[in-house]
């Protein structure tokens, strides 16, 4: 289950919600708010429509943890809603209802026409409908209402709304932050938050998952805390990662490429660095956000380098947690997080281990190569299978 904070006709709403659960059926479910119809469940008969930061959208192909921080408006929230109530007063004296199950989601897209069409064209009517299917009123008396309450307000002086509100590029709701936390930082749609001289804003935060890990690495304690200081070695050991700045002991901003099969994304964000040479510990706190999918990263590396073999070698203690925002949180399983995260660890482990030793082409390693879906799946399935195998033999 994931939490999720939203606002909901006017009203805050925290609740958690499975990754997969529909919005329709969480307003419904959840929330008792069944004037959300669902007709086909497949975003093509508009029963669902409703309002995310106040744009139609279909509620039955939109998930509710993407909603995060987002305004929600069902058919309930516009009972005081003026155009609405004009809708509402046409489609009763047009007859543009009769079974009344579509009226919902008809009304929710006719008052957006109502908001941003210049004049009542009946044919930009009908195209603006053409989301939204009747199945038994034919649609001339709906088409006919929503033409006399757009002539009727435009008689009035009330002018159109260019866009109905929609003032940033992208889909419905795409400008959304998450708001499930307190200490997290709204990760706008466009870009990251930047501070006046330019720099990316690295927010502290409590992560929503946090998973243990360790490697070991044949150098001494000091010679790997060392190396840690070093943040341009340290991004070659990371596989698909590049620095897109000079980076500090204190700071840093790169870019690290993801690809997992059809889906690519390219996270571009800003690290912050901290070290406690007293205790041979760290914390690495980053930000990131992907264009392309619109979402949205932070995360959080705490490690504890501890010597083994009378100092000659150094086991790494790690804590990773993260909280992930937008399209990539609504298939990106804890499970799948956590095995990518024990290939990275187990990549960056090897490569730190040839930049110590010096073993490749003047101590380097390769240089950053994206994260390919293919070995990862041959990693995890033989992950997998030795879990299984150690399952049944009891070890």
């Amino acid at each position: 289950m994931t939490m999720i904070a939203l606002t909901v006709n006017g009203r805050a709403v925290n609740a958690s919600a499975e990754p997969r659960t529909h919005l329709a059926d969480f307003l419904r479910d959840s929330l008792n708010l069944t004037g959300t119809h669902l007709g086909c469940e497949h975003g093509v008969c508009g029963a669902c429509t409703l309002l995310l930061d106040d744009m139609p959208a279909r509620s039955c192909i939109t998930y509710a943890v993407a909603c995060d921080g987002a305004r929600v408006t069902t058919i309930e929230g516009l009972d005081d809603d003026e155009i609405t109530a004009e809708l509402r007063a046409a489609f009763r004296r047009e007859h543009a209802l009769q079974c009344g199950y579509c009226t919902p989601g008809m009304l929710i897209s006719a008052r957006d026409l109502v908001l941003r069409l210049p004049d009542s064209d009946e044919r930009s009517v009908r195209v603006g409908l053409s989301g939204n299917l009747c199945r038994c009123t034919g649609y001339v008396g709906i088409v006919r209402a929503v033409r006399s309450v757009i002539d009727e307000r435009r008689r009035r002086g009330i002018q159109p709304v260019p866009g109905g509100g929609h003032s940033a590029l992208g889909p419905v709701g795409s400008g959304s932050g998450s708001t499930s936390n307190a200490a997290t930082v709204p990760i706008a749609a466009a870009g990251l938050p930047r501070e006046d001289g330019g720099a990316i804003v690295i927010p502290d935060f409590a992560p929503e998952k946090v998973f243990k890990d360790h490697f070991t690495v044949g150098c001494p304690p000091n010679a790997v805390f060392d190396m840690f200081g070093d943040v341009a070695r340290v991004a070659a050991c990371l596989p698909g990662t590049s620095l897109t700045g000079v980076p500090t002991r204190e700071r840093a901003e790169g870019l690290i490429r993801v690809k997992l099969g059809p889906i690519s994304a390219s996270f571009r964000g800003a690290a912050r660095i901290e070290r406690d040479p007293q205790n041979l510990s760290g914390r690495i706190v980053g930000t990131g956000s992907d264009q392309r999918s619109r979402s949205s990263t932070q995360g959080e590396i705490r490690y504890q380098l501890i010597p083994i073999e009378q100092g000659a070698a150094t086991r790494v203690e790690l804590s990773i947690g993260y909280s992930l925002r937008g399209m990539l949180a609504q298939i990106a399983r804890e499970g799948l997080i956590r095995d990518l995260a024990s290939r990275l660890t187990a990549d960056f482990a090897r490569n730190l281990e040839r930049q110590l030793s010096g073993t490749g082409p003047d101590g380097s390693v390769e240089g950053p190569r994206d994260l390919d879906g293919f070995s990862l799946l041959i990693y995890l399935l033989r992950t997998r299978v030795r879990r299984a195998i150690r399952r049944v033999l009891g070890r």
